[in-house]
């Protein structure tokens, strides 16, 4: 491993605060020592606890950051996703906060992690609770708890007023809770920002700099993204005290994961299904994650998958947090293989033995394009990505392939039976489009219930409308109700990627109320002859 090392003192706004930043790039070698968690100094009860998860040895971001980390320094961390990146600030965390002799535990918050979404916050949680499940507060365990939308408040609430010492959260319910009185935030000596780069992409910076605002000043701060853009390294400056940028890359690096085969293939609309039905019998293909770019077709392409005798689970915004919860924790125990997913709900699946990730509709843009397959080929392991591109697509898939350099702007029009998509794929000659009977193993996103008051006729005879208020419309004229055309203002559309429910929760709109025409005013109830 080799290193190199530059300041850097990049323009802010002159208002701000400014702090330099140290900048450390280290050059992974591709069989790099194999030094051990004791070996960095972590002390014996978290060693224990990771090697029977079967993590002896740190990876390369580990190995950099936790000596500093453990120091007590300010550190920015940048590794592509799946790296490690969790215990490089979980392990110094939980160590620095339990060894402190000058502040014992008591309670009151002593670290926060803050990550973008529900589904990286229970990971992110799963992780530091398993690493710390042999550390004890004076008489008691450590204490670690998830704070997130989509749930109930109370049960938050009771834990936090039980006592708690580290706290992974997401922005939305944080701030609830902190302005609510109910989260403590005056008793920080850490604060970690976790895939920092997906809170600035889905509009957490606000947020994020609401809750700076109610934490010491005094207190270790570090700060965790798989890439690193301006706006980021900004605020790094105005919170963290000369921190050091750390950047682990191998000799031949680049965005996308280098164990990773990438395909992409030109395909009809009608005919995708059949195609992702014959590349999950593929030889060697097991935990299979689907990309869509809309709430709508991921739940349908669930749905046509289980009709075929897939063992298929669905995680987008229309499902309840419960049954998102469900289905990840079916594809982590294997109970279904096949997962899919819309990018905003997929942010923070972390499950290192995806061996092929398919794009069924193009994402965005290229930082979606890696996020989306850096699911797999992580931890070393190998992996397949197979992007499937529609004729309305071909424009954003030739700027994708642009700025990534795939040298493959124009993908080969391919259908289910083609010869070559069999042959790359490793598809057995026999393969159909289904691999027998339906399964039941998707959860349908669940409707409201419909008011059933009874309805009083006016003296005209007519029934008044029924309460519509959470489907919200209007018509071409400007006004609500009336003669003219009536649009339902949230009912989903293909490439209505922005109608996904807020990451943690804290909206959650329905987009698949019906339509209804509001009766006219004028209109006078039908009279029958007697």
């Amino acid at each position: 491993m080799t290193e190199s090392h530059e300041n850097t003192d990049t323009t802010t706004d002159p208002t701000t605060e400014i702090t330099e930043i140290t900048e450390i790039t280290a050059i992974v070698e591709p069989e790099p020592a194999k030094i051990s968690f004791a070996d960095l100094g972590v002390r014996d009860e978290i060693v224990r606890a990771l090697a029977e998860d079967g993590k002896e040895h740190p990876f390369a971001i580990q190995e950099l950051t936790m000596p500093m980390a453990l120091a007590g320094d300010d550190l920015i961390g940048q590794a592509r996703t799946g790296m490690g990146k969790t215990l490089a600030f979980g392990v110094p965390m939980l160590q620095r906060i339990t060894t402190d002799a000058d502040r014992e535990l008591s309670g009151i918050p002593r670290a926060l992690v803050v990550v973008p979404t529900r589904e990286l916050c229970l990971q992110v949680y799963e992780d530091i609770a398993g690493a710390a499940k042999y550390l004890r507060a004076g008489d008691r365990k450590l204490s670690v708890t998830s704070i997130y939308g989509g749930r109930p408040y109370e049960a938050q609430i009771e834990a936090l007023q039980k006592g708690v010492d580290v706290v992974i959260g997401t922005p939305g319910r944080l701030l609830d809770l902190a302005q609510q009185g109910h989260l403590q935030l005056g008793g920080l000596s850490m604060l970690v920002l976790d895939e920092a780069d997906e809170m600035l992409d889905l509009g957490f910076l606000p947020d994020i700099e609401r809750i700076l605002r109610q934490i010491p000043d005094v207190r270790q701060a570090m700060l965790f993204s798989a890439t690193m853009p301006d706006p980021i390294i900004t605020l790094a400056r105005t919170f963290m005290t000369q921190p050091t940028h750390i950047r682990a890359e191998s000799a031949a690096s680049s965005q996308t994961h280098d164990t990773t085969e990438q395909f992409a293939y030109r395909a009809h609309a009608l005919d995708k299904v059949e195609m992702v039905s014959r590349i999950l019998q593929a030889e060697g293909r097991g935990a299979t994650m689907i990309f869509t770019r809309t709430k709508r077709t991921a739940q349908k392409v669930a749905d046509e998958l289980a009709e075929r005798g897939f063992k298929v689970g669905a995680v987008h915004g229309d499902l309840g947090q419960g049954a998102r919860e469900k289905a990840l924790k079916s594809f982590r125990n294997g109970d279904v293989d096949v997962l899919v997913a819309t990018d905003v709900a997929a942010r923070g699946i972390d499950i290192d033995d995806i061996t092929h990730v398919i794009n069924y509709q193009i994402p965005e843009d290229e930082q979606a394009y890696v996020h989306r397959i850096g699911r797999t080929g992580r931890a070393g392991k190998t992996g397949i990505a197979v992007t499937l591109v529609d004729w309305d697509e071909l424009p954003r898939w030739t700027m994708i392939d642009k700025a990534l350099g795939l040298d493959n702007p124009d993908p080969v029009e391919t259908y289910s039976s083609s010869a070559h998509l069999y042959e790359e794929m490793k598809i057995p000659a026999e393969a159909t489009g289904s691999v027998g009977k339906a399964t039941r193993t998707t959860d349908k996103p669940k409707r409201e219930p419909r008011d059933r008051a009874p309805r009083r006729a006016d003296a005209n005879g007519e029934r008044p409308a029924r309460n519509r208020d959470r489907t919200r419309q209007r018509t071409r004229g400007g006004g609500q109700g009336g003669g003219g055309h009536v649009e339902s203002t949230d009912a989903p559309t293909q490439d209505a990627a922005t109608t996904e429910t807020s990451p943690d929760g804290e909206s959650a709109g329905r987009s698949g109320a019906r339509r209804r025409r509001r009766r006219r005013s004028n209109a006078t109830a039908p009279t029958t002859s007697g």
